[in-house]
């Protein structure tokens, strides 16, 4: 099974953007997709794909609840259909106190003498509903910040897909989460791997040789690049849906740089499914 988490420090990158849409790719393929929506935010991928999913009801259940062994209903219930192909997890509001969550449920873990760690609660969740056995491919998609949703992420997918800016906060970020990496991966006890970096909102007059000559001297490949596109993801936003529904449904004429793109993102899913082999 393929697992990865499509992470970026910083905001606006297109990180959710990014996750929706190898989703999407990957299904294309024929894989059983899930994407995990683990971003409190409003404007996460549950809202960019248009679920109806109660993330205002506190007496719903939600995967905050399961996180911390407080379910309401089985944990099959919690995954919703979507019209691109694959099932999403939603988000849900509670994951705003998901720190204060796990920490408590920790405690009284501790206290009971029982077995609980808050970093590795989506990964054993995941292992004890089977999850393994009825997808292929599982996409994790945390808010921007490190905390307890990416170290989840993380401990569940073993693996990264990290999107930047071509600019030298792009790879500052690039430095940061290898940090971040790092020191999960001496926390936990192993390696975590980065599938692909991928350049998004690269500008013409932007020296791509180099920048890319500067990602693969951090030992990391950029298998993809993807240029300003901001119509088209807009878009995706407005319509709630991703580029390959977008490009199909809502565009009155075909452009050929959006078709561009499309193919770009399937490669780039092709190229993810082989790297984790």
């Amino acid at each position: 099974m393929l697992t990865y988490t499509v992470y970026s420090e910083s905001g606006g990158v297109g990180k959710t953007t990014l996750a929706a849409n190898l989703a999407d790719a990957h299904s294309q393929q024929g894989r059983d997709v899930l994407a995990i929506d683990l971003d409190p935010q409003q404007g996460s991928l549950t809202y960019l794909l248009g679920v109806d999913a109660p993330r205002d009801d506190d007496n719903a259940d939600n995967i905050a609840r399961h996180l911390i062994d407080r379910p309401n209903a089985p944990f099959d219930d919690l995954i919703h259909d979507t019209p691109f192909g694959f099932d999403l997890l939603p988000s849900h509001n509670m994951l705003e106190s998901l720190p204060q969550l796990l920490n408590k449920a920790q405690e009284m873990a501790d206290d009971l003498g029982d077995t609980f760690n808050r970093h590795d609660r989506l990964r054993q969740l995941l292992m004890d509903a089977n999850v393994h056995e009825k997808y292929d491919v599982i996409i994790v998609d945390p808010p921007a910040t490190a905390g307890p949703h990416l170290y989840n992420a993380v401990s569940a997918t073993r693996s990264l897909v990290l999107p930047v800016e071509p600019t030298g906060k792009g790879l500052q970020s690039i430095s940061g989460i290898e940090d971040i990496v790092t020191n999960l991966s001496t926390e936990l006890g192993f390696d975590v791997g980065v599938l692909a970096v991928v350049p998004i909102g690269v500008g013409q007059t932007t020296n791509q040789d180099q920048y890319l000559t500067q990602i693969q001297d951090l030992g990391y490949d950029a298998p993809i690049i993807l240029r300003n596109r901001a119509s088209l993801f807009e878009g995706c936003w407005d319509e709630q849906c991703t580029a390959f529904h977008y490009v199909g449904y809502h565009r009155n004429r075909q452009r050929d740089y959006e078709v561009d793109t499309l193919d770009k993102l399937r490669n780039l899913a092709a190229h993810i499914e082989e790297v984790s082999d």
